[in-house]
């Protein structure tokens, strides 16, 4: 834990401060984990198709990452509650160099960083809605949230990135439980289940935090 990270967090209340120093705790074995990710490589890259699970994930977690990379600067400028400051820094960095990783596997793969399919083509079963029915990605803020994000300060803007965010996490699990079921790789799978036990852990905390401001 850097710093930065011990002042922050022991400035927070100290149930907050509780859940923070536990999902640290999870996080840094999870990104302990996604460190050894970055130096594998796919022993078979015939095993992963233009229109599959792997590609279709890495295209679609990096959009889905980004934008909460976006969300959790923006937090960053408008509240001066150094939890909430602490989880936005750790959601934007750990997210960032997640995209990263999916973006090297694409061209690793010798694939294309986008898809000829909408989003969520790539996924089946009770999850496959989403492109079926032309829906967006789940989970994802539209330009209007993230607008009214913007436009807020103080409490008010922590509670619309909470609310934003666990609605976000949600649709990352979603996707990422979708991978877990239907990817080749071993790499794939193995991002997917850090990724949703992660984000699990950063709900319960979010839920927590949002009733502390409602």
């Amino acid at each position: 834990m850097s710093v930065e990270e011990d002042t922050t967090t022991a400035a927070a209340p100290s149930g907050v401060r509780r859940g923070l120093v536990a999902l640290l705790t999870v996080l840094a074995l999870l990104v302990g984990v996604g460190g050894t990710l970055l130096v594998q490589r796919a022993t078979d890259t015939s095993r992963v198709s233009e229109f599959g699970a792997d590609a279709g994930f890495a295209r679609d977690m990096q959009t889905h990452h980004l934008q909460a990379v976006e969300m959790a600067m923006i937090i960053r400028d408008r509240s001066t509650d150094e939890s909430v400051r602490t989880l936005a820094y750790d959601i934007a960095t750990s997210q960032q160099q997640q995209a990263g990783q999916m973006y090297g596997w694409l061209v690793q793969w010798g694939l294309p960083q986008t898809g000829q399919r909408p989003p969520m083509a790539w996924v089946g079963g009770e999850h496959g809605e989403h492109a079926a029915t032309g829906k967006p990605m789940p989970g994802m803020a539209t330009p209007a949230q993230l607008d009214e994000l913007r436009g807020a300060t103080g409490v008010e803007a922590e509670r619309i990135f909470l609310r934003l965010m666990i609605a976000h996490h949600k649709g990352g699990v979603e996707m990422a439980d979708a991978a877990l079921a239907d990817a080749r790789t071993d790499e794939v799978r193995t991002l997917a289940r850090a990724i949703s036990r992660a984000q699990t852990a950063e709900i319960t905390l979010m839920e927590g935090m949002l009733r502390e401001r409602s």
